[in-house]
């Protein structure tokens, strides 16, 4: 057993002083507030538990800051810079994978993730055509490495558009048949772990034919956390209403049961009732808004959908920023911009950074697939330690210390991050840094 000492720590009841956290087996076995430091637990300043990065596309890291050129038509947007990404995504070995992986949830312990669910298309190793499940050994072994708790999410793509039954030349690489992405869901369903956990999902609407998602659904229907992208632009809920007679959102949930194991990714573009409707079902809406304002989809509805009991998780999506806190603060500023206004996710909490913490925690842990979560007996012992006497948190409280980490845009105080009772960051630099640094600048050399 391991015993920690935290001079503050929060708990699922809020901020309490003076706790010891015993544990064992890679969860937290006791947990006593009020104690008195004894020299023989590990002493830590202020400890949260780690956030989930609920959306990622871990090879797209390898693309971050190559698409801010201007093209020479001079309409750039979502679907030139997915050019690009495809042409990226038909350069990625499974060995560049490993390493572009391994660097980017390095970067996500270190920024206080602890759990990722990794949205996965990239089922072929493009440079040896290979079917197998390469590139998922590839994402564990990234994860492995790390130390990175994950939900592999592998995701079904078989055709270019709700008119396009084919996919393209370069969605080709990436692209299966139903039975085929079947057959890969099942075979990696049997490689769970403490670590690693498999849910299944559709890319999108448009890239799955409705009798295709009726059986990937299927697989969800026992509860497995299930994913999909759906109205991310406006260009694709105008094809979807041209198609199904119906937008997107509207047309999910009118033929799927769409439930509490759901996770929809981005739902950017929802009418009012599409927003109360989503929000009872109790779907989680994927939010990543660093990488939303990059592709410039435009502004999720949020303080409807959490009025009427939405429940939200955040991801970093394409990795032009991997930081949560920064997600959470985005995701804020995006609304006060839209309806300018201030302090606008305040439903429970008068604290805005209280309150969208609290909201990424409750639903990256259900994005995820994981049971219990925060620092509780019988949950994972996934906790980040503060620095307590950084410049970013001098001064502040137990009311406003949330706030202090969301909206103060400096560096992190995060000091060490532990996953499963192993610590992965220590003196704020990860155990593996120099290796995962080396091999990432490797391959882009290699990819550019």
């Amino acid at each position: 057993m391991t015993t920690l000492f935290a001079r503050k720590a929060l708990l699922p009841d809020g901020w309490t002083d003076n706790v010891r956290l015993t544990l064992a087996d890679g969860r937290i076995a006791a947990i006593e507030t009020g104690v008195v430091l004894d020299g023989r637990e590990e002493e830590l300043g202020c400890v949260i538990p780690g956030l989930c990065n609920a959306h990622s596309h871990a090879f797209q890291r390898a693309l971050a800051g190559r698409t801010e050129q201007r093209s020479p038509q001079g309409r750039d947007n979502f679907w030139s810079w997915r050019e690009r990404m495809y042409e990226l995504a038909g350069r990625i070995s499974a060995d560049a994978l490993t390493a572009i992986a391994r660097q980017a949830y390095c970067e996500m312990l270190r920024s206080g993730y602890t759990a990722v669910a990794e949205f996965h298309y990239l089922h072929r190793d493009p440079t040896n055509g290979s079917g197998g499940d390469e590139m998922f050994e590839a994402i564990a072994a990234a994860a492995r490495d790390s130390g990175i708790r994950l939900t592999y999410v592998p995701v079904h793509y078989e055709r270019a558009g709700f008119e396009d039954p084919e996919p393209t030349s370069r969605q080709a690489s990436f692209a299966m048949s139903c039975d085929e992405f079947l057959a890969h869901y099942e075979r990696v369903a049997t490689r769970s772990s403490d670590t690693v956990n498999v849910g299944i999902g559709a890319h999108s609407l448009r890239a799955v034919r409705p009798e295709s998602l009726e059986r990937v659904a299927e697989k969800a229907a026992s509860g497995v956390p299930m994913h999909i992208h759906i109205a991310e632009q406006q260009r694709e809920v105008e094809q979807c209403f041209s198609s199904y007679g119906r937008r997107p959102i509207r047309w999910l949930l009118e033929n799927f049961d769409v439930a509490s194991n759901w996770s929809l990714v981005h739902a950017t573009h929802m009418d009012d009732d599409e927003t109360t409707s989503l929000a009872r079902s109790g779907a989680v809406a994927v939010l990543c808004p660093s990488t939303e304002a990059n592709l410039g989809d435009g502004l999720f509805p949020l303080h409807d959908f959490l009025a009427h009991g939405g429940r939200i998780a955040i991801g970093s999506d394409s990795h032009i920023s991997i930081n949560p806190f920064e997600e959470l603060r985005w995701l804020e500023y995006g609304q006060r911009l839209a309806s300018q206004t201030r302090n606008v996710v305040s439903l429970r909490d008068s604290h805005v950074g209280s309150e969208l913490f609290a909201r990424a925690l409750e639903g990256g842990a259900a994005a995820s697939g994981q049971g219990a979560v925060g620092i509780a007996v019988d949950a994972p012992a996934d906790l980040v330690a503060l620095c307590d006497d950084d410049p970013m948190l001098a001064g502040h409280d137990d009311e406003s210390r949330l706030d202090a980490l969301v909206f103060s845009g400096y560096p992190l105080p995060v000091e060490r991050v532990m996953v499963g009772g192993k610590w992965c960051v220590v003196d704020a630099v990860h155990v593996d840094r120099d290796r995962a640094r080396d091999e990432f600048a490797a391959t882009l050399r290699t990819l550019t």
